[in-house]
């Protein structure tokens, strides 16, 4: 018999790879699908169900949304783009309140290599046409972060 926390593994196996896509799809065109946001949020909920983790799902849910408004700042100063403030909050949603702190310093660390490669030309990046600002794209430094923190095991369902 097939245990749930092995097909909570494969749902984590292929929310990777969605991640992996979404980070190679960003880097290229600058853009994240709103399909591929959803198709997320329904693994979230798939792994919460399958991994005994849905108890917390309130919580997950309450710090994405926080993440959201917080985000609209930004987004309202174009200091990020359309997808980010889309898929940043599914990423908070998937770590909860538990991987938060871990997810965010993972972030800052590959935020930090993807924009000095960036700087120092060994990955592609736009100018803005407003202003001189450099644009990266910041799907990949967030799907690198969240594949570390369920690498690491953090979003292991309780036993």
């Amino acid at each position: 018999m097939i245990h749930n926390l092995d097909f909570a593994t494969v749902v984590l196996v292929v929310t990777v790879a969605l991640l992996l896509y979404a980070a190679f799809i960003d880097l290229k065109h600058y853009k994240i699908s709103n399909e591929l946001i959803l198709l997320l949020i329904g693994l979230f909920i798939l792994h919460a169900f399958l991994s005994d983790r849905w108890t917390g799902v309130a919580w997950n849910l309450g710090l994405a949304a926080g993440v959201f408004l917080f985000l609209i700042y930004f987004y309202s100063r174009r200091w990020i783009g359309g997808g980010d403030i889309k898929i940043l909050p599914v990423a908070f949603l998937w770590t909860g309140i538990d991987c938060a702190f871990l997810f965010v310093l993972l972030l800052l660390v590959f935020v930090i290599l993807h924009t000095a490669a960036a700087r120092l030309g060994w990955m592609e990046s736009r100018q803005d046409d407003d202003d001189s600002r450099q644009r990266i794209p910041f799907a990949p430094s967030i799907a690198a972060a969240l594949i570390a923190t369920i690498l690491l095991g953090c979003l292991r369902s309780p036993l």
